[in-house]
């Protein structure tokens, strides 16, 4: 486990500073734009982490490890991991539990690929490596509790669920399917693996019933941040936008082969910073 993907105080993590994540914090406070850029590198070094190429057994205990320097941080040590999350925890109510389902998350990517789950499993990841990644960050922008848990429920779902169809092939290519194991019998797939999904002529109709999913989850984030000071979502409404068009983008584009991933796109980012009043 390494801090070195962890932002220095006042800066974003490098791999953040060309995404759109980068572009709808840097509008924030200072204080809030700090903790917002040290939960991105905590996410950063989990996701890493599940993502690498080693030992099974050495990735669950790079995570043990987060476990452990999280449960440290709360009784008030700080470790070196730690040190760029510990000054937000106490001003943002920054829960515990929320920091535990992002490793929770990160690890069913490791104890089991994630092949074709049913839908009760594939909302629980979304809810990990998502939504739990959005009530800290709800937290962050100052929303009241119920109401930030919620938009992380919704506006979480909604973006993980577009990132799972913008990134399809990327997943295959390491053994990953996110796609809904319902959603695949029921066009008639039997053959369950990445590359036959891939290949099926009705994968179109398994993404059009994902895609429903993820636009019933913006819908409800949308609901939530219409009832909120406009300043409290600002950064939000700019993710969901720029996620938004990824997502009607990949339809548009559709699922037959070859499939050109969708970008955010530095245009489009710069719409949804005019339309909501940011710029």
């Amino acid at each position: 486990m390494t801090s070195a993907a962890l932002p220095t105080e006042g800066a974003p993590a490098p791999a953040a500073t060309g995404s759109s994540f980068y572009l709808g914090m840097r509008i924030l406070p200072k204080a809030q734009r700090e903790a917002m850029y040290a939960i991105y590198g905590f996410c950063r070094e989990v996701d890493d982490i599940a993502d690498s190429p080693g030992p099974r057994e050495g990735r669950i205990g790079a995570l043990d490890r987060w476990r452990e320097d999280i449960e440290a941080l709360y009784r008030g040590e700080v470790r070196r991991g730690t040190a760029a999350l510990a000054p937000h925890v106490r001003p943002f109510r920054l829960q515990k539990q929320s920091f535990h389902d992002v490793i929770d998350g990160m690890e069913m990517d490791v104890v089991d690929t994630v092949r074709a789950p049913d839908w009760q499993v594939l909302d629980l990841y979304c809810d990990r490596v998502a939504s739990a990644v959005g009530r800290l960050s709800a937290r962050v922008f100052g929303l009241a509790d119920a109401d930030a848990d919620l938009l992380a429920h919704h506006l979480g779902r909604a973006l993980q669920l577009t990132n799972i169809l913008r990134d399809i092939d990327e997943d295959a290519e390491i053994g990953r399917l996110y796609l809904p194991r319902e959603a695949l019998e029921r066009v008639g797939m039997r053959d369950l693996a990445p590359a036959a999904v891939l290949a099926h002529p009705r994968l179109g109709e398994v993404c059009a019933e994902v895609a429903e999913r993820a636009r019933t989850h913006y819908a409800g984030a949308d609901e939530v941040m219409s009832r909120q000071p406009r300043r409290l979502v600002r950064a939000p409404r700019m993710m969901e936008a720029a996620y938004r068009s990824v997502l009607e983008r990949t339809m548009e584009r559709g699922f037959a082969p070859p499939r050109t991933r969708v970008g955010t796109g530095k245009l489009r980012v710069l719409a949804a910073f005019l339309r909501h009043g940011i710029l």
